[in-house]
């Protein structure tokens, strides 16, 4: 293989005149010649940048098509070495992600369990504002496989997110085994979606299906103007697409008069939403901190649990933080509608059943508490 003044390596050719990915793959595995772009998740109620993803790019080699380099390297076992190379390029420009943004990065499942993959999140210790996308590669052979990495990544303080939710092998069995955090819409779906009654009556299900999991949906490829109105008018909290943004170098944003466009535009109010009974509630970073706060006043019934990027955890009791007992609460996003939010309360435990939800903004940040008591009035007494 040759290589340019500036050291880059440009494409060599094999025996029969093609390109040598043997000697090509070796370089990008090196993380020669390879790059990443990031391109903006937008909170679609607010107008705002709220993540990014990464996407692998080869601006030092011939063959530009990412699609084509994943190919071939699955083709000559080399997935995992590249894949943590793109990971690795991806996650150099983390330390200067805006505040408040998280970053999602694309994992083929099949890998999570390679020694490769391992190591750069062992390399990069806590995951918090990371989203790890499953790819649709390949099929998934086995979720039970998955679940120690997928463990051990949620506990490092990673989400766990679907790619190409309704494409590929991302079908329900796909949603309910892996229960992720992050649903993503395939562009399939989204595309003319103001003109098609059948996909808005499915993106509504996805919806609703997220809502009673705990997850967030995110509308991937928006194009046209007409497909951002139907999903904004569908209450789709999160939206990438080249409308929107293209990839670029970080950290992008979007386009003044359209965060304006988003940003003004009415509510949708068709039901009661958490956002209706939000209250403030103590916070504390450690069980023995939220102990503290109980010792000094006795009438406190309860402390939210923060963790890293104000992520909420847990409701603590004065039992709870004075043992040093962390059971996850219950999460729910502002625009969950209450009659859902409830529905999904009751599935829990006896001993937890009644305890306050914690509600997190589209971007995971803890906003406040929702108590039973004031749910269940919402919905018996409109407007109180």
């Amino acid at each position: 293989m040759s290589s340019t003044a500036a050291g880059r390596p440009t494409p060599a050719s094999g025996a029969a005149g093609g390109p040598d990915w043997g000697e090509l793959l070796a370089a990008a595995c090196r993380g020669e010649g390879l790059a990443s772009v990031y391109q903006p998740i937008v909170d679609s109620s607010r107008g705002t940048v709220v993540g990014y993803e990464a996407l692998a790019r080869f601006p030092g080699f011939a063959e530009k098509n990412p699609e084509v380099w994943f190919s071939a390297a699955r083709a000559h076992g080399r997935s995992a070495e590249l894949e943590s190379a793109a990971l690795r390029t991806a996650l150099a420009a983390r330390s200067t992600l805006p505040t408040n943004c998280f970053l999602t990065l694309n994992v083929s499942p099949e890998l999570l369990s390679t020694e490769k993959i391992r190591s750069v999140w062992r390399d990069e210790g806590n995951l918090g504002g990371l989203v790890v996308e499953l790819t649709e590669q390949t099929p998934i052979d086995s979720y039970m496989g998955l679940e120690p990495d997928l463990n051990q990544l949620r506990a490092a303080g990673a989400l766990i997110a679907v790619d190409d939710a309704g494409a590929g092998y991302a079908g329900l069995r796909h949603l309910l085994a892996l229960r992720p955090s992050l649903i993503k819409i395939d562009r399939e779906l989204v595309q003319d979606i103001d003109r098609d009654e059948a996909k808005r009556a499915l993106i509504e299900m996805l919806g609703t299906f997220a809502s009673r999991v705990d997850a967030w949906i995110l509308a991937e490829g928006v194009e046209r103007l007409e497909e951002l109105d139907a999903l904004v008018s569908l209450g789709v909290p999160l939206v990438q697409g080249y409308y929107l943004a293209r990839p670029a170098p970080p950290w992008a944003g979007i386009d003044l008069d359209l965060a304006h466009r988003l940003a003004s535009k009415p509510p949708v109010t068709h039901k009661a939403v958490i956002r209706d009974v939000l209250e403030s509630a103590t916070t504390a970073t450690t069980a023995a901190l939220a102990a503290e706060a109980f010792a000094g006043n006795p009438g406190l019934q309860a402390v939210v649990l923060i963790g890293d990027h104000l992520r909420p955890v847990s409701v603590l009791n004065p039992v709870a933080a004075g043992l040093g007992v962390v059971s996850p609460g219950m999460r729910v996003n502002l625009d969950t509608p209450l009659n859902e939010a409830l529905a999904r309360s009751m599935t829990r435990t006896a001993s937890s059943r009644f305890e306050p939800l914690l509600v997190t903004d589209n971007a995971g940040r803890y906003a406040g508490v929702a108590r039973m008591e004031r749910m269940i009035t919402a919905l018996a007494v409109p407007g109180e």
